[in-house]
């Protein structure tokens, strides 16, 4: 099994944490496409004749495309690749973009899952980021979807802003879980180069992340979804049972998956390749039929790397006899060597032969991981 992620490359306006590959400039948007559905084409042998299971339009706001720019891409998908049964096909959509009409087309292209980046309930946070939409429209979005038959909702909340005390994110969760989601991802603010935000707080017009009020705000989140019976399935998601993402899920069982656009990552066990983040040269490559994109083969210290990196994020966590069995001795002593400081301080914990990131670890999880690589 294998998912297709497809990068749209453009946004409305410019949130000032974002640093994904995006335009607000659409000047070249039918020649993109044009261009993406080339690649697909040029693609179609790169899944070496896996099922899809998952498919995923990311961004980038992949709801400024129109139902009949999607179709397109989804049908070349639908001609080139085997499609399972039911097959997870998730739009990643702005609450303003979300009518009901628009919605009901997306139902009837066989769009069956979707991603509202909501982000926050509260009006100042949503100007804070440069979002779009406001309260009203947020709480609206969910409604409309309901309205035109979906039933498996994802909502994305951000926390740690500055500014934001426990009592807002409290409400901001009451909502949430008001909404009825089927799911919920939720990030800390992070602070990444080349961003709006990096600029203004080095110019000392806004403030780090807080990162105290972060692991406050996580906590919080964490007993909310419980209590609510969520799932709380990986560090930033939590799901009511039977809908966690097929798709993001996917990556963490180190399945594979290939991206379609500019920005995209492709992944097929033996390698990795990253698409060109520039338009242009996308535009410009593909139309001689070549796909511009790094690659790289994958050794050993890679493969065991990117399992603890991807399996120590899950509520399954790391299994210490696939390491021993799939990497040898070497990396089994590895791993336990620096596990062990790690399970003195507390921050994962052992079920058995596996380790998992303890209540807390969990907020750490980046240092963690990065602990317990091979060099």
């Amino acid at each position: 099994m294998a998912g297709i992620y497809i990068h749209i490359p453009w946004c409305r306006k410019v949130c000032i944490y974002c640093d994904f590959h995006f335009s607000v400039s659409m000047r070249n948007k039918e020649a993109l496409i044009e261009c993406m559905g080339k690649e697909i084409e040029l693609q179609k042998n790169y899944l070496a004749n896996e099922t899809v299971e998952s498919i995923y339009f990311g961004g980038g706001t992949p709801s400024v495309l129109s139902s009949a720019e999607l179709s397109g891409l989804l049908d070349r998908i639908k001609e080139l690749f085997d499609l399972s049964d039911n097959t997870e096909i998730t739009l990643e959509a702005n609450p303003d973009d979300m009518s009901v009409e628009y919605l009901k087309e997306l139902r009837s292209l066989g769009v069956n899952r979707l991603s509202i980046g909501i982000q926050s309930f509260f009006d100042d946070d949503l100007q804070w980021m440069n979002r779009r939409h406001n309260r009203e429209i947020s709480i609206g979005s969910v409604k409309n979807s309901r309205q035109a038959g979906f039933d498996n909702i994802s909502i994305d909340l951000i926390y740690g802003i500055p500014g934001m005390d426990s009592a807002k994110w409290l409400e901001n969760l009451k909502i949430a879980f008001q909404s009825k989601p089927e799911h919920i991802s939720a990030y800390h603010l992070t602070l990444e180069n080349k961003t709006v935000y990096a600029h203004r707080i080095k110019k000392g017009l806004m403030q780090e992340p807080d990162e105290a009020a972060g692991l406050e705000h996580f906590e919080m989140l964490m007993d909310m979804a419980g209590e609510h019976g969520y799932l709380h399935y990986e560090i930033s998601n939590f799901s009511l049972p039977g809908f966690i993402s097929r798709h993001n899920t996917s990556y963490w069982l180190q399945k594979p998956y290939l991206g379609i656009g500019p920005s995209a990552n492709s992944y097929n066990r033996k390698s990795r390749q990253w698409n060109v983040r520039n338009n242009s040269e996308y535009i410009r490559e593909i139309n001689k039929g070549i796909i511009p994109c790094g690659y790289e083969e994958l050794n050993q210290n890679d493969h065991y790397n990117e399992y603890i990196l991807t399996s120590l994020r899950t509520s399954g966590g790391t299994d210490s006899r696939k390491i021993k069995q799939d990497f040898g001795q070497v990396y089994h002593n590895h791993f336990l060597k620096e596990s062990q400081s790690l399970l003195n301080e507390g921050k994962i914990e052992k079920q058995g032969d596996r380790i998992v990131l303890s209540r807390r670890g969990k907020f750490f999880a980046d240092g963690i991981i990065s602990g317990l690589f091979m060099v």
